[in-house]
């Protein structure tokens, strides 16, 4: 689909369900429908070195596997693929009639006041919600799918990616963004070619699994049961990492939000659940991972600057991709402390 075709079935297309609410919430990868009580997810066709929505059958392919890989911690929210068809000029989602020219992941839709980021950033959070979450994401790496994948070897070639962006920072923002993140990607390249062993028996030690690979405050409800979802379906490599660098996003989200207690809390309470860092070396190499996680939440919010065309939304993800930047390079400094 294209935009102007998504704000057609928004205005005056047809759903599976009667609703007055029809939002749209757009990210760099997708066109998120709010109703009033279910959400529909359309993924742009795009195409990214990291994802290919190009052709209709992949975006078809990618849904389905959206849906059955989030069944494995979301339970209720993912119900399924649904057709998007257009039948002499009228849109429709769920219509038995026309042509299929896209389709969506129909889910249940949530309680915003229980997503996490909200009850972060409004300080209504708990400790006991951030460790029954950390318990829940514990036993579900403990009982994930173990991935012998030299996935690992990409870390430097991902963490370089930030480099392409420079451009497109520097006159956007006025400003040379292009030091720290050399400076960052340099650090980078020596530290994981310095412990290219250790990446390696970590895998080989059963903690590189299938896990979630976007684990954030966004992408959680704190309800009576955490419920985690929106996991990363279009890329195995991004998802099939070790256990740390998924649980370094959530801590890394969590400092950037000025709460580093909370990250704190939740390192424990996984790490006592799964120990997954026992020692020095793994300690250091988390922090490496939330510089990682900082360098593509960068990268992230910089693409989605360049194609946003709303300006408020252009500079926001400007404003934040700046944030990540500065957390990146706090975590590169912390690193050389140790490592000089």
């Amino acid at each position: 689909m294209l935009d102007e075709q998504v704000h057609i079935l928004i205005n005056q297309g047809g759903f599976p369900e009667f609703t007055v609410r029809r939002d749209l919430v757009e990210t760099h990868i997708s066109w998120v429908i709010i109703c009033d009580a279910f959400v529909y997810k359309i993924k742009k066709p795009v195409s990214f070195p990291f994802l290919d929505f190009s052709t209709l059958q992949n975006r078809r392919y990618y849904c389905e596997r959206e849906v059955a890989l989030n069944s494995r911690f979301s339970d209720g929210i993912y119900l399924g693929v649904v057709a998007v068809k257009e039948d002499h000029g009228h849109w429709s989602i769920g219509s038995q009639k026309g042509v299929t020219v896209d389709f969506a992941v129909r889910m249940r839709k949530m309680d915003p006041q229980k997503q996490m980021d909200f009850l972060v950033s409004t300080g209504l959070i708990t400790t006991r919600e951030v460790e029954d979450l950390a318990k829940k994401i514990a036993d579900f790496h403990r009982l994930a799918q173990v991935v012998h994948s030299d996935s690992f070897q990409e870390l430097p070639a991902q963490f370089r990616e930030l480099e392409q962006e420079m451009g497109y920072l520097s006159e956007a923002t006025h400003s040379d963004c292009a030091l720290p993140i050399r400076d960052a990607i340099e650090f980078s390249d020596r530290f994981i070619h310095e412990r290219f062993h250790l990446l390696k028996l970590r895998m080989e030690q059963g903690f590189f699994r299938d896990c979630h690979g976007d684990l954030h405050t966004k992408n959680i409800f704190l309800l009576p049961s955490p419920q985690p979802f929106d996991c990363i379906e279009f890329n195995d490599g991004l998802r099939q990492i070790d256990v740390a660098n998924d649980i370094a996003f959530l801590c890394m989200d969590l400092e950037v939000m000025g709460r580093k207690d909370l990250s704190e809390v939740f390192l424990s309470a996984y790490n006592s659940r799964f120990p997954v860092l026992n020692g020095f070396e793994d300690q250091l190499l988390f922090i490496y991972y939330k510089a990682y996680r900082a360098n593509i939440r960068a990268k992230v919010n910089s693409i989605k600057s360049r194609n946003t065309s709303r300006p408020p939304d252009k500079n926001r993800a400007l404003q934040d991709t700046a944030r990540y930047i500065r957390l990146m390079s706090s975590y590169i400094a912390q690193m050389r402390q140790y490592t000089q």
